[in-house]
């Protein structure tokens, strides 16, 4: 049986509730939605709380896959949107007028941006103000458009460009010193 006709009985089985489809697509999900949700919660647990909650609304909403793109796509929008009504729910998204060394600040030289690797810019995205985040990785990672942003936060596109170049600004500022010395 090929990778299509055997993700396609899968979903078939959870669409009928049977809880062996159900299992088996949540360990093919599960490793990669966990670091979708890892990317929008400050920590682990909350992360689980997230990808638990998510895969009880995907198999919810399974019905509605209609096989337009990938399964694993369809999914992570679940995911992601699942996340932002945990952090709705906290009030997480009210955006502030000021943070911290929010100044403008100058870029980074393109070899001190080569010196910080990849982990240590995870790390430091995670500690971000939840609302900064949610932008950040909606617009960054996922590549949602600012429009796409607002409609999903109920902001306005000025917001989401707004607290964008605020997460941004504050990358900076938390990067920038940390490689002078």
């Amino acid at each position: 049986m090929s990778k299509k006709n055997s993700l396609d009985s899968l979903i078939e089985g959870c669409r009928h509730s049977d809880p062996k489809a159900q299992r088996e697509v949540y360990e093919m999900l599960a490793p990669r939605m966990f670091a979708v949700c890892r990317q929008y919660m400050k920590d682990k647990d909350q992360a689980e709380d997230v990808l638990q909650d998510g895969f009880v609304t995907l198999f919810e909403k399974i019905s509605t896959f209609k096989g337009d793109g990938s399964f694993e796509g369809w999914a992570r929008k679940i995911f992601v949107n699942t996340a932002l009504m945990q952090l709705r729910r906290n009030d997480a998204l009210k955006f502030s007028d000021s943070i911290e060394d929010s100044q403008a600040v100058q870029m980074m030289p393109s070899e001190t941006l080569e010196q910080i690797g990849a982990e240590e810019i995870t790390d430091l995205i995670k500690t971000m103000p939840d609302g900064f985040r949610a932008v950040f990785n909606l617009y960054v990672i996922e590549g949602y458009t600012h429009e796409e942003i607002a409609d999903m936060l109920s902001i306005t596109e000025g917001g989401s460009r707004s607290q964008l170049s605020r997460a941004r600004a504050w990358l900076r500022n938390k990067l920038t010193p940390h490689r002078q010395g």
